[in-house]
């Protein structure tokens, strides 16, 4: 079963390097990287036409800065494998995770399966307190419309089977594409797991980007793709 790894990426010329070769660390598993790059400025798509080249298998330009749900739209229209997952380019997310990812649907128990950082028994920085209860606001307000029972809807971990994934149009450009896909995916007659994965966070001051707006936008996309499609 090969694996379909689609990596978006924003400005992360510190991570890119590690998190790329961290994907191809991950033993015991085909697999294909594909990054897409939106429109970058602080030299990453630099490094990654050169310096980092042969460290994936297809390299997808934005010419103008969208946002990672369309660069994940973009990477969905050029994977070739049997399931895909997607991967930050940050180092919050362990790669070696996708074992434990895939072990549902290798077992034949799942279609989609996403990584829990609130049920992991496996190490988990401790960090801001406000977005944990705003993550958990948001999951539980999407579970009261997909009547799923997750525990972490905005996680970066989501893993398909290319048929499921394709059955998804993705309209979301930024952050809303969590709750777009959970919204859209719940509609879908399909079996969905959730594993422990470890989680790495880091701090603004180390690059992140999500802010308050987007949890404003993931509220307005929960409404849109549960109640108003």
């Amino acid at each position: 079963m090969k694996l379909s790894v689609i990596i978006p990426v924003y400005n992360e010329k510190h991570t890119i390097s590690q998190v790329l070769q961290a994907v191809q660390n991950v033993q015991n598993i085909e697999k294909e990287i594909l990054v897409v790059d939106d429109c970058s400025t602080d030299g990453t798509r630099e490094l990654l036409q050169n310096e980092l080249k042969n460290q994936y298998d297809q390299l997808l330009l934005h010419e103008k800065n969208q946002g990672k749900g369309a660069a994940i739209r973009t990477g969905l229209q050029h994977f070739t494998g049997d399931v895909v997952v997607i991967q930050d380019a940050d180092l919050e997310y362990n790669p070696q995770d996708y074992h434990l990812l895939l072990t549902p649907i290798l077992e034949g128990k799942a279609d989609v399966v996403y990584g829990s950082r609130f049920i992991t028994g496996q190490c988990r920085r401790v960090l801001y307190f406000w977005h944990m209860v705003v993550n958990k606001f948001l999951t539980t307000f999407s579970n009261m419309l997909t009547n799923l029972n997750l525990t972490d809807m905005e996680t970066c971990y989501k893993m398909f089977r290319k048929e499921v994934i394709q059955q998804i149009n993705i309209e979301e450009n930024r952050f809303g594409i969590e709750p777009e896909i959970t919204a859209k995916i719940a509609k879908l007659n399909v079996r969905i797991y959730e594993v422990g994965i470890s989680y790495y966070g880091r701090t603004y001051e180390e690059g992140k980007k999500i802010g308050w707006k987007d949890g404003l936008r993931a509220i307005y996309a929960i409404l849109k793709y549960n109640l108003l499609r």
